[in-house]
């Protein structure tokens, strides 16, 4: 029994000893075969070694076994020895056109750059023993098929090098095919180079060479990284058509070029085949330059403009007209414009334009849409229409003093885009020289009186009545409009400040408050109540006289009232304007008396409180004094 077990043992022990010895002895790989490449293009066979002692630098021999030959081994290009190769692969190493490349201490590949088609073969990979016992494989082969370069690229036109106007659309066209026997598939891609001539021109200068679009060998279409913002908004296409003589048309349209697009542009044909581990390689690739394309800026040529120029004096009511034209515009180029009046200053302003935030008039969008700045009733008192390709006018038919100040048209152009997207950036924005709009108005006479009328004494509970007498001197209709304001009457606040050099306590000074609008007439007659808590109303008694009456007053009512007039005149047209001209009232008093009912209860409650207090004195002290006598009468006895 002992002896079965010793000799399991033994077994046991020589099958783990040659498991380990399997698992690490040394392994060479290449990749699966057979593979096909192109003659003329690169050839790129990785080759690596693993399980192996010694050294992490590994040694590599290539073989070459030649269909043509018979199978015979010729040396191609060692790691370790510069004489290693045969004689027709001498020169060809010697001009690295045959060479290795290390990725690592035990990776490298053999290099072809242009393969021949006596080439083809069976490849060896061999690495010479670093081991102490040779187990393993010390080299792997791979067969290689060299098929004939059958890629074809052409265009039917090229770019002249003239400049080509910002917003332009640029279409390039190639053409390119394959004829293998192999099943293979192809990629085109469109490209361009910035800072240089294009691939003939050598080798000086930087030069940034940036995809643009391309069909990949799975014929999805694929922008490049910087544009694909521009493919998602529609404005990069790439069509592939069909073509003769076996080429495929591919069609890429660039709608709208901008300056960055300035550069040398190409086309990329590469041929692609799938490997027996199911990896995708390129086996040939063909690029042919299009031609050099410089976009002219929009800026070099545009220029905006408005008439009339200069000053414009014009009477209040006259219709106002003013132009703006858009020159410099490329005619073969379809663009949206964007096109708005401004304003700055008015009739507010001490001079005209000066001063105030420039406010919108009117804007008309890039599809004809029409709409109106903060003041909404021009809308029906003027126009914004588009009389001639480039040209636009705004016309307000009946010009108010608010019209008066500096004008100025503001286009935005979006270059090749006839109808952009609301989130869509201008490709430029320009404005005219400003055109001084002075509206000369009639001279305007506007004065204002306030007074109480003649009456009793005015106190709490009672009405308020108040006159306003403003008076407009012109020539034409005019209306007033009228502002009934009320301060508090201001009360001085004593307080102990001490003075610098004494202790004389002195006064703080009254703190002004602001005026309430208490009510308005306006000039079209509707009056409008502003006071809160108070029963209000405001008429008118004549042509000139403004009443203004509070209601069952209370102590919150008085104060001082003035009244404000404004002036407003009436233009040809039948519509109303501010003129400017104004006016304030000297100031009234309003104090209220308290009422004699209110009088009378202040005595009756001081001597109702008096005889009470007496009272209870008298009680107090004859009570003490008849307690004391009691007292005296009781000791006595």
């Amino acid at each position: 029994m002992r002896t079965v077990m010793a000799s399991l043992k033994t077994a046991l022990f020589v099958f783990l000893h040659g498991v380990l010895q399997t698992t690490v002895c040394r392994d060479v790989t290449l990749p699966p075969g057979i593979l096909y490449r192109v003659a003329g293009f690169p050839l790129s066979l990785p080759c690596a070694v693993s399980g192996y002692e010694g050294s992490r630098t590994q040694e590599f021999e290539w073989f070459l076994y030649r269909d043509d030959a018979g199978g015979r081994q010729m040396g191609v290009v060692s790691t370790r020895d510069s004489g290693f190769p045969y004689a027709p692969f001498q020169a060809r190493v010697h001009n690295r056109e045959v060479r290795v490349e290390r990725d690592s201490g035990d990776k490298v590949r053999l290099v072809i750059q242009r393969l021949r088609a006596e080439d083809q073969g069976k490849y060896e990979c061999y690495t010479p023993s670093t081991d102490s016992t040779y187990q393993g494989s010390y080299s792997a082969t791979v067969p290689v098929k060299v098929i004939p370069d059958t890629l074809q690229i052409s265009y039917s036109r090229s770019l002249t090098g003239q400049p080509v106007p910002e917003g332009a659309e640029l279409t390039l066209t190639c053409s390119a095919g394959i004829q293998s026997e192999q099943l293979t598939h192809l990629s085109i891609t469109f490209g361009k180079r910035s800072g240089g001539e294009g691939l003939e021109s050598g080798a000086g200068g930087d030069r940034t060479v940036r995809e643009i679009i391309s069909i990949d060998k799975m014929l999805g279409v694929v922008p490049g990284r910087s544009y694909k913002k521009r493919y998602d908004d529609g404005e990069i296409t790439l069509e592939k058509r069909n073509g003769e003589a076996g080429l495929d048309v591919y069609v890429m349209k660039m709608r709208g070029v901008q300056p960055d697009d300035t550069g040398s542009y190409f086309c990329e044909a590469s041929q692609w085949i799938l490997d027996p581990d199911r990896s995708w390689q390129k086996i040939a690739q063909r690029t042919l330059d299009i031609g050099n394309l410089t976009v002219q800026q929009l800026v070099e040529s545009m220029s905006v403009t408005s008439s009339p120029r200069g000053e414009v004096t014009l009477q209040v009511g006259s219709p106002l007209i003013l132009t703006c034209e858009v020159l410099g515009l490329p005619s073969e180029v379809s663009s949206g414009l964007l096109v708005k009046w401004m304003k700055r200053g008015s009739v507010r302003s001490d001079v005209a334009g000066t001063g105030g935030v420039e406010v919108e008039v009117a804007r008309m969008s890039p599809d004809g849409v029409v709409s109106w700045g903060d003041d909404l009733s021009r809308a029906s008192g003027g126009s914004m229409e588009k009389v001639a390709e480039g040209r636009y006018s705004l016309k307000l038919f009946s010009a108010r003093p608010l019209d008066s100040g500096v004008y100025r048209c503001m286009v935005s152009v979006y270059a090749g885009r006839r109808n952009p997207g609301p989130s869509t950036p201008a490709t430029l924005t320009q404005r005219s020289e400003g055109v001084t709009i002075n509206l000369k108005t009639k001279d305007v006479l506007v004065s204002a009186v306030a007074q109480i009328p003649r009456g009793p004494l005015l106190k709490r509970g009672s009405t308020i009545t108040l006159i306003c007498n403003a008076t407009v001197t012109t020539t034409g209709p005019a209306q007033a409009q009228v502002q009934w304001l009320r301060w508090p009457i201001p009360e001085p606040v004593t307080k102990k400040r001490q003075s610098p050099a004494s202790d004389i306590t002195l006064p703080e000074p009254t703190v002004e408050e602001k005026p309430r609008l208490v009510a308005a007439l306006m000039y079209d007659g509707v009056a409008k109540i502003y006071a809160n808590g108070s029963d209000v109303s405001v008429d008118r008694l004549s042509a000139v006289s403004y009443r203004l009456r509070v209601h069952t007053a209370t102590i919150d009512d008085q104060g001082m009232y003035t009244c404000h007039a404004e002036a407003w005149g009436r233009d040809p047209h039948g519509g109303w304007y501010n003129t400017g001209a104004k006016a304030e009232s000297n100031a009234v008093t309003v104090y209220l008396y308290a009422r004699a009912a209110d009088l009378l209860l202040i005595p009756l409650v001081v001597g109702v409180s008096s005889a009470l207090f007496v009272g209870i004195v008298i009680i107090a002290t004859v009570t003490c004094c008849f307690m004391k006598q009691l007292a005296r009468q009781r000791a006595q006895k």
